[in-house]
């Protein structure tokens, strides 16, 4: 079999899966399963977040929400480079949407989700060039660190220029954000520059 089909038939077997079916009809929502793929083999950059939010669930694709806005915005990608899946991988810990609980705040992505298909999205991804890891769920699957995001983040330069760690950009950490100003004083210009070395390099 080649790569090409190993590819074609993981993510397949990704867009078919149903194994939350149950758990979201149980939520909020009371969604079906849409997993948003979006990554191909050549990419150069990964960005691994959280869980698709309920807009990226109706558009099918990924961070097509404010906080992909403010993602992009960190990252000084525009929309075209940003969804260019010849270069950007864009890897949540869960494909799906998890639902709202009862007081219409994001569910956490299954774990499920992350025992099934991570590994082998990420041994297909192979070595990239530059990986950004978005919020804590990304954090501590691929850095196994325990600490709270605010210390991950905080030390961004041990992982640097490899692996940049950053909060989620929800607007629920606009709070955070003016209370941390070095994250945008001293963090994003790097990752800035990084990101261009990576994909225009």
């Amino acid at each position: 079999m080649t790569g090409n089909q190993v590819e074609i038939d993981l993510k397949a077997g990704i867009r078919d899966c149903r194994l939350c079916a149950s758990r979201f009809a149980a939520t909020q929502t009371a969604h079906s399963p849409r997993p948003v793929v979006w990554f191909r083999a050549s990419a150069r950059l990964l960005i691994a977040g959280q869980a698709p939010g309920a807009r990226v669930q109706e558009t099918g694709r990924p961070f097509t929400d404010p906080s992909g806005d403010r993602l992009r915005d960190w990252l000084g990608l525009d929309v075209p480079a940003f969804y260019d899946i010849e270069k950007v991988a864009v890897v949540p810990m869960a494909f799906c949407f998890p639902g709202y609980n009862a007081k219409k705040a994001d569910l956490p992505p299954p774990p499920i989700c992350a025992r099934t298909w991570h590994g082998q999205v990420m041994a297909r991804l192979g070595d990239v060039d530059l990986t950004i890891l978005v919020g804590g769920y990304a954090q501590r699957w691929h850095l196994g660190v325990k600490t709270p995001v605010s210390a991950t983040v905080a030390n961004w330069r041990q992982h640097a220029p490899k692996v940049f760690v950053v909060p989620h950009p929800s607007w629920r950490n606009t709070v955070w954000l003016k209370r941390n100003p070095w994250f945008e004083a001293e963090l994003l210009p790097v990752l800035q520059t990084r990101i261009k070395e990576v994909l225009n390099g």
